[in-house]
């Protein structure tokens, strides 16, 4: 089949568009980072006479309203920013006649909307989440512009290895899984962040950006829900690509580089679900786990695919 090429230059066009509505959301959530409420602790310090009282209180009524409006256009412009990412790939997977994930800028523009639509369902069920934003589209517009200058490849068919029903099954699962990750490798992150500004005592914390975080406990509650979402998911993903493997080249496990660094990720978020669990490593060490998860899975993404070498080689990259 002919790709049709009114519509992947259409691909390409939603996908610029999508960077810039990613790159207004993010400075519509820096604005409600700068305008949202300071934190209990600070009102009081200033009240007790701790430090000169600010000409206008940041937790006023004007700017906890300036704070509300900025978040909802934050959230608005982000939803608008996952529509047209969708339609990257809608419209490339027509041009194509294809799932659209058969090479890796198609897979990690798929990952990044995973991201992105698992923020937003998260944001809009606790709003309290929203002060988080900036810490989520801020990788993301980093790896949409690193994905559209380093990994973008024009549109063809599939190699004839991915030609299988299983690319439905085991891409799709891996795709899923990696993104619900992004956002609980995310999560632990601020989390650390968080518990470190926490341990200070309370006239040393300041009112900066960190301050405005979800409390500690929220932020760990989020990336261990997330972590157990996604892990059985990731876990389908191997498993089918086992199955798969088995039925393209006779075996199903042979230490592939892709398939040895995808089983070093499920052991380590294992580990982090056990280490959630375990008296010792409730916690920073806990977090710093689902971190190292996190480094794992983008290091399979990136550096398996663009510099070893193995049956798994699909990147589409010249």
């Amino acid at each position: 089949m002919t790709p049709d090429q009114s519509l992947l230059d259409l691909s390409d066009t939603f996908f610029s568009i999508s960077v810039a509505l990613y790159s207004v959301a993010l400075v519509a959530f820096c604005a409600e980072l700068a305008f949202g409420r300071r934190p209990a602790a600070a009102r009081e310090l200033v009240a007790a006479g701790g430090g000169p009282a600010p000409e206008a209180p940041a937790d006023g009524p004007e700017a906890s309203g300036r704070a509300q409006r900025w978040g909802a256009i934050a959230i608005g412009l982000t939803v608008l920013g996952a529509l047209t990412h969708a339609a990257v790939l809608v419209c490339r997977g027509f041009a194509l006649d294809r799932l659209p994930w058969g090479n890796m800028y198609e897979f990690a523009t798929a990952v990044v909307l995973v991201a992105v639509l698992a923020y937003v369902v998260l944001a809009v069920r606790s709003p309290a989440l929203r002060h988080i934003g900036v810490f989520v589209l801020a990788p993301v517009v980093l790896g949409m512009v690193a994905i559209g200058l380093f990994l973008y490849v024009e549109g063809g068919p599939l190699v004839a290895a991915l030609r299988s029903s299983w690319l439905a099954i085991h891409v799709t699962a891996a795709i899923v899984g990696f993104g619900i990750f992004l956002v609980s490798g995310i999560a632990s992150v601020l989390y650390l962040v968080r518990t470190k500004a926490e341990q200070k005592p309370a006239e040393e914390r300041g009112t900066g950006f960190v301050a405005r975080l979800p409390e500690s406990s929220v932020l760990d509650r989020l990336a261990h829900r997330t972590a157990v979402f996604g892990f059985p998911i990731w876990t389908f993903a191997v498993i089918a690509g086992a199955i798969w493997a088995e039925s393209a080249w006779g075996r199903f496990w042979g230490w592939d580089p892709k398939e040895t660094w995808s089983f070093i990720a499920w052991v380590v978020y294992a580990a982090y679900l056990h280490a959630r669990t375990t008296a010792g490593w409730r916690g920073r060490p806990a977090a710093w786990v689902n971190v190292v998860g996190l480094v794992v899975m983008v290091f399979n993404l990136t550096f398996v695919n663009l510099v070893s070498s193995g049956l798994h080689s699909y990147a589409g990259v010249e």
